[in-house]
């Protein structure tokens, strides 16, 4: 899975819009948007943020698993 698709697979399974997540993140719904679609990769500091957020490793955002 790309991490554009999990990041709104989390975003939706926790029942956030895009404004909601992006305001907890303290970014633009804009830039958050940009994510979700692929356009823009977040930075490191970001997904760490994202990760520590949902409670999860890097590699379950990354979705590393099947690599393992």
């Amino acid at each position: 899975m790309d991490l554009q698709k999990k990041l709104k697979e989390l975003r939706k399974t926790y029942g956030y819009t895009q404004q909601e997540f992006s305001d907890k993140l303290g970014i633009s719904r804009v830039n958050y948007t940009r994510y979700e679609t692929g356009k823009v990769r977040p930075d490191y500091e970001t997904i760490i943020k994202i990760a520590d957020f949902y409670d999860i490793s890097l590699d379950e955002l990354f979705d590393r698993k099947k690599y393992l």
